[in-house]
């Protein structure tokens, strides 16, 4: 599988820029374009942020063939049976370009802006897999009922289903052993940002080889549950390990950042729309550079 490059858009445009900052994405020849599925999130929590399945679906008018994703959407505050019926129709929308980026949520915002109290990682853990399992059912059957420790259903319809069969796919954020198990059974896609706990004091060398074992792990739990590894992608979310924006920099750099975790296993690289004056704050230009003539070098 040839290494393939993605684009995040965080959601912080009002539509008639952020228009063209989607179009630009496909322009660009970027295999997916994803956005973040949270209420609010970090430095611009006190700035615009908008919905990610109304962006999505805005989105969706406005292409034609890029794939479009969350990255990723979580419990935090969503409900399976409302998230079905709402990926469902963006999948129609699509006409079938959607991917869903889905994981088991953080501290911060998300989690508590419903004025609940913070999940301990345990019961974090309980409710993704629970969350994941019903989610499944909801967009593949016609008709649930079913009754879990956290999450409902009462004769949930979505009928007539996803335009992709069974359903659209999930790409699972995960990095431990429930995680992992999860991402064997229902993920169509895999999705790492590294090790956090190397991202202040770590190298890159160091994260190189977290993620491989990342990648090891995840094999070892598709073999557990008869699947081949080799037919799930792995896809890395760029800005969270030591590089920061070094791989930015240049082509040159990115394609060896590039090269060398697609060594290690990665097939999908995920890098973030350039945003001033942030953490993504990389120089544009460079940018588009990157995404017209690094898949190309990275074959």
């Amino acid at each position: 599988m040839s290494m393939r490059l993605s684009t995040v858009i965080l959601p912080i445009y009002r539509w008639t820029e952020g228009r063209k900052v989607w179009e630009g994405a496909e322009e660009l020849g970027f295999h997916a374009a994803y956005t973040y599925d949270h209420l609010s999130w970090r430095t611009f929590r006190d700035g615009p942020w908008y919905g990610a399945i109304p962006t999505l679906t805005a989105a969706a008018g406005v292409t034609s063939t890029i794939r479009l994703g969350t990255m990723v959407t979580s419990p935090n505050f969503r409900h399976p049976v409302t998230l079905a019926k709402e990926l469902m129709t963006l999948d129609d929308v699509s006409d079938g370009r959607v991917t869903l980026g889905i994981g088991s949520g953080g501290t911060g915002f998300d989690a508590l802006v419903l004025g609940q109290e913070e999940w301990s990682p345990r019961e974090r853990a309980d409710r993704f897999a629970e969350f994941v399992e019903l989610l499944d059912r909801l967009l593949t059957q016609g008709d649930i009922t079913f009754g879990g420790s956290y999450y409902s259903a009462v004769e949930a319809r979505n009928i007539p289903g996803c335009v992709q069969t069974p359903r659209l796919p999930f790409a699972v954020a995960a990095t431990g052993p429930r995680g992992m198990r999860l991402a064997a059974k229902y993920g169509q896609a895999w999705v790492t940002t590294g090790d956090p706990a190397l991202y202040e004091t770590g190298t890159p060398e160091e994260s190189l080889a977290a993620i491989r074992g990342q990648i090891e792990r995840l094999g070892s739990a598709l073999r557990d549950a008869a699947r081949e590894p080799a037919g799930v992608p792995k896809v890395l979310l760029t800005g969270f390990t030591p590089d920061r924006a070094a791989p930015f920099s240049s082509l040159d750099a990115f394609v060896d950042f590039a090269g060398r975790h697609a060594e290690a296993g990665i097939d999908e690289i995920v890098v973030h729309w350039p945003i001033p004056d942030s953490d993504f704050g990389y120089d544009h230009a460079i940018f588009e550079q990157i995404a017209i003539e690094a898949p190309g070098q990275l074959g």
